[in-house]
């Protein structure tokens, strides 16, 4: 096997009797002869040791409103510092960035950018926090930790967006270094997590227990409805009941649109009343902030306070168009406190996506100049 940009030693693996090592990150325990590389493509055998192959290498950064990653809970109307890499360990046919975490490593990784480049960058942008997305930072564990231990030195968030695919090991030393994540709930039958995904339910189910029983990291779910596969009645019953039973009733929750992409064009795009249905069992069976996404639907994309009804935070696609919280967090009409982590008053970012290059917008060691945007 040629190496392939930076290959960086790696936790989380073990030798076999047989002569084979195997990858312990993820619950796939991908087994490998010398030369070979796991199914995510990224984590490969070099000699007698695991390595990640994309470590300091990014695919892209852009500059996002947080309540695209989906975040409508955690500093809103603020921009994060979006990237990631290449590769995934799940095998979606549905991908929506198939582009990317179904690339080899070479084919798109264009930017060099080690953990400190990227903190400053953000820092720089006045971005108040870093999202690892695009696609899943399980495998580049090390890449990402790094990266947020040099944010969390700057004052800037961490923001995991994943598929929450990973052993409880590695996931417990993930989770220290971030502040928030996004946890896809891709269905709730281990039936639709093999088929579609290739990958299985129940350790998606651990991680969301763990993160929010044993983190202080803020906690949102996404559900992408896919006609036919994973929106039917029983099934949205049966998932939002485990969530309010599991989690409690104070994690938001997105049900997302899909549209027909990578291996899963042939079935139509998600109906907007699919959506609207979703959210209305979740409201129903008590999650207390029930979302659409990938719609335009400001009603269903609304903050409302869980006592009284009050509008708390409107939304318009990306950009809030009313704020109705107090200083604390709590609902100005009945003081109802109102789940999150919120500053005093939203960002101003808006809608607005700013792809931006690492030797354009990180400054230099020495930098002093003003952030491109003054947030808080």
């Amino acid at each position: 096997m040629a190496k392939s940009f930076d290959s960086h030693p790696v936790q989380y693996w073990h030798k076999l009797d047989d002569g084979r090592i195997q990858c312990d990150l993820c619950p796939r325990f991908c087994r490998l002869h010398e030369g070979q590389r796991a199914f995510c493509f990224v984590r490969a055998r070099q000699g007698d040791q695991m390595v990640l192959t994309t470590y300091g290498r990014s695919s892209g950064f852009c500059v996002d409103p947080v309540e695209k990653k989906a975040l409508n809970h955690f500093l809103p109307g603020s921009p994060v510092l979006s990237f990631g890499t290449s590769g995934c360990n799940l095998g979606c046919k549905f991908c929506q960035n198939w582009d990317i975490s179904k690339a080899r490593e070479y084919d798109v990784l264009a930017e060099r950018a080690y953990p400190e480049d990227i903190a400053r960058m953000a820092e720089r942008l006045g971005c108040p926090s870093v999202a690892y997305t695009y696609n899943d930072p399980t495998i580049f564990h090390e890449y990402a930790i790094d990266t947020a231990i040099a944010c969390r030195a700057r004052g800037i968030k961490s923001i995991a967006v994943t598929a929450g695919y990973v052993c409880p090991e590695p996931r417990a030393e993930f989770y220290r270094h971030m502040d928030a994540a996004n946890i896809d709930l891709k269905g709730f039958t281990d039936e639709f997590y093999h088929k579609v995904c290739y990958a299985h339910l129940q350790p998606v189910l651990d991680t969301l227990v763990y993160v929010k029983r044993e983190t202080r990291v803020w906690l949102e779910i996404t559900t992408l409805l896919i006609p036919g596969l994973n929106d039917s009645e029983a099934e949205l019953e049966q998932m939002t009941q485990w969530v309010v039973e599991n989690l409690g009733p104070d994690v938001p929750w997105h049900f997302t649109a899909f549209h027909p992409d990578w291996r899963m064009r042939d079935i139509p795009p998600t109906p907007a009343e699919t959506l609207s249905r979703a959210r209305a069992i979740a409201t129903k069976n008590g999650v207390r902030y029930a979302f659409t996404g990938n719609v335009h639907d400001p009603a269903g994309q609304a903050t409302y306070c869980h006592q009284c009804h009050a509008l708390l935070i409107g939304r318009d696609w990306y950009e809030i168009t009313a704020w109705r919280l107090t200083d604390d967090s709590k609902c100005k009409n009945c003081g109802t406190a109102c789940a999150g982590r919120f500053g005093r008053s939203p960002g101003t970012w808006g809608s607005k996506r700013m792809p931006v290059s690492m030797s354009t917008a990180s400054g230099g060691p020495g930098d002093t100049s003003a952030p491109l945007y003054a947030w808080g």
